[in-house]
């Protein structure tokens, strides 16, 4: 695997800086090869409203969606009325349409330690926790 290494000043140049964007100024990709069913939504809007938004949507400096389709969906579901956005101005079309894949995809290729995971699945499931383990969508993790 190549991957390139960031120049050094890279992130000084590139900062990103979230701000909040009305719904309304976002445009889905037609062509984002992601899928979301009513459940999977369903279960972003639930974190959402369980943690926050704490993963801003991508876009471009139209407002086209680079990532984060699910995401605005879950708000639309919500009736928020604005959405956390990271604007990525200097993406070439070729990059953007990489990235949009990339994002959905390298997390998958993701596993777990089945172990750990149990052992916190178990903590969280103490009464004094308080917490909904529906959120962490576990049936789809073990």
């Amino acid at each position: 695997m190549n991957i390139q290494k960031p120049q050094a000043d890279v992130f000084a140049i590139h900062r990103l800086e979230v701000a909040y964007k009305p719904l309304t100024a976002l445009t889905p990709d037609p062509r984002n090869a992601r899928t979301h069913s009513k459940k999977q939504v369903e279960q972003i809007a639930a974190s959402i409203r369980a943690f926050g938004f704490t993963n801003p949507i991508l876009a471009d400096p139209d407002g086209n969606i680079i990532a984060g389709h699910g995401r605005l969906r879950a708000a639309k579901e919500l009736g928020l009325a604005e959405v956390p956005v990271i604007e990525l101005a200097d993406l070439t079309e070729p990059q953007k349409r990489a990235l949009r894949l990339a994002d959905n995809k390298i997390a998958l290729n993701a596993g777990w330690d089945v172990e750990v995971l149990k052992l916190e699945l178990a903590d969280l499931s103490l009464p004094d926790m308080d917490i909904d383990l529906g959120l962490t969508v576990r049936r789809q993790i073990i």
